[in-house]
């Protein structure tokens, strides 16, 4: 959906021309809305290099899910994961004076394989710098000298919109179910500051007086032991950031109104937690905007990176 455009803009490079290799249909709707002076290229697979020897910047975010350490660690034998042999193919052939690569945290073994290839390391970067959404995430590139971002301290309270559609209300039948369920879930919740933060529940029922939380008031936050521990957070329950966002599932927020209310994120503020504009995914359904949302990059990580790169910057 043009989020290394977005970041290209926002870094200050010159964009003489701007092609995109994407084969769903409706990223391709959302890019050429907000940027119809993108040539779409459709699939990878069909992209021959001598077409494109004018390329200074070549960009790859291969599908991410069977790297992940939350799937099957199928690696590279799943298709879609194979799609990185497509990148280093064109890498090669077309020679960029820069790439990119990003991909999820993964296990060691394989971000070594991925390095091999590209004869490089990666640099881990974390979103939770530049937004209120924690997900770290590697890239590959041979752009110098890149350091981390400055943290800009956003929180969850930043970027949650008022008067909500209670449309994105969960309903009390799913509430109750969460509480019975014996099934790893999370909440955005308030702390006993005020403060907007996260707290995730691994495989243990949750009580059935389980507070709901009021940003105005202090209140007990149930014990580890009634909450369980999650692997992903040790002992740390409490955060001011969301948690990564995800299609299937999106986050829930507890919002301090009588009586309380649990809700998803919306559309708009999975934006702000990906630092795109608001509303740049509107023109399709909220379904397809979560999953666009959850699959693609955090803008302004990329903007960062994209800074370090010489001589092609306007002044």
């Amino acid at each position: 959906m043009a989020c290394w455009y977005e970041a290209l803009v926002r870094a200050w490079i010159k964009i003489d021309k701007y092609y995109a290799s994407e084969i769903d249909k409706y990223a391709i709707q959302i890019a050429l809305k907000n940027h119809p002076d993108i040539i779409e290229i459709w699939d990878v697979c069909n992209v021959k290099w001598e077409d494109y020897q004018d390329i200074d910047l070549l960009i790859w975010g291969s599908p991410c899910q069977w790297f992940s350490m939350a799937w099957k660690m199928l690696n590279f034998n799943d298709p879609r994961s194979k799609l990185f042999f497509e990148f280093l193919r064109l890498k090669e052939e077309i020679k960029p004076k820069y790439f990119l690569l990003e991909n999820v945290k993964m296990k060691k073994e394989f971000q070594d394989v991925i390095s091999s290839y590209m004869w490089v390391e990666p640099i881990e970067i974390d979103s939770a710098l530049v937004s209120a959404q924690r997900r770290k995430r590697l890239y590959w590139t041979n752009i110098p000298w890149i350091t981390q971002p400055e943290d800009k301290w956003i929180l969850l309270k930043d970027i949650l919109e008022h008067d909500v559609d209670e449309k994105y209300n969960i309903s009390e039948k799913h509430t109750t179910a969460m509480k019975n369920a014996r099934s790893s879930w999370e909440l955005n919740l308030p702390d006993k500051d005020g403060k907007c933060g996260t707290i995730i529940a691994s495989y243990y029922k949750i009580p059935q007086d389980w507070p709901y939380i009021l940003k105005d008031k202090q209140v007990s936050v149930p014990s580890a032991t009634q909450i369980g521990q999650s692997k992903n957070w040790g002992n740390s329950y409490w955060s001011n950031k969301a948690y990564t966002l995800r299609d299937s599932n999106p986050n829930w927020v507890i919002e301090s109104v009588q009586p309380p209310r649990i809700r998803k994120l919306t559309p708009i503020e999975c934006e702000r937690l990906q630092t795109m504009p608001d509303n740049y995914t509107e023109w399709v359904s909220d379904t397809q905007r979560y999953k666009m949302l959850w699959n693609w990059w955090t803008v302004d990580v990329i903007a960062h990176i994209f800074s370090f790169m010489e001589s092609h910057s306007q002044e």
